[in-house]
């Protein structure tokens, strides 16, 4: 599903313009993005919780050479689903 047919998922299940939806939809993504950013979990019971992790320091090693280089320690955004969206998948 892309971003244009999420809108017009919610646009119909809502009954509200294609306009507004795409606005509640821009709105939520940047409030879970503003979260994020600070370091906060946001937790959407039901469905899931984003959360940041933290990826280790590793040596990787570059496929067209060989060579070996070290990769950075660096935060990752995660997601892990809820017990109702994993049962509504299976």
């Amino acid at each position: 599903m892309t971003k244009g047919e999420l809108v017009d998922a919610i646009a119909a299940g809502a009954d509200i313009p294609k306009v507004k939806a795409g606005a509640a939809l821009k709105a939520t993504l940047e409030a879970i993005t503003h979260a994020l950013k600070k370091g906060n979990n946001v937790q959407l019971t039901g469905f899931g919780t984003f959360e940041v992790r933290d990826r280790a320091a590793r040596m990787g090693r570059n496929p067209q050479t060989g060579e070996m280089k070290k990769i950075p320690a660096k935060k990752v955004p995660a997601f892990k689903a809820g017990k109702q969206l994993k049962d509504a998948v299976n």
